[in-house]
């Protein structure tokens, strides 16, 4: 197929599977920014009690055992624990970073 080729039509009922389907996707992706939030109220929290308490932002120990405890779920959901464990360390790092603003402000 060339550049030049128009694309096939695509059949009605495709397209409405296509779209039910993407559907779904959006409001799967609405869910997770706002589950994300609520996790990130809560960590924020967490960043007040550590810097009240001057205690260190990381704490290294429970990140091992929450990445241990999601590459476990991700197995029993079918999702790639590589995957899972390369996004919970991703949030480790916002949230490590959030801490260390809130550290900042509390000096």
């Amino acid at each position: 197929m060339s550049d030049s080729t128009p694309p096939r039509p695509v059949d009605d009922s495709v397209r409405a599977d296509l779209n039910r389907l993407r559907e779904s996707i959006d409001n799967i992706d609405a869910a997770v920014v706002y589950m994300l939030a609520e996790r990130f109220k809560c960590t924020q929290q967490v960043g007040v009690l550590k810097a009240e308490h001057k205690l260190p932002p990381a704490d290294p120990a429970r990140e091992a055992r929450q990445i241990a405890r999601l590459r476990e779920l991700a197995e029993s959901a079918k999702l790639d624990p590589a995957f899972a464990e390369k996004l919970l360390n991703f949030i480790i790092a916002e949230v490590i970073r959030h801490h260390e603003t809130i550290a900042d402000g509390a000096r």
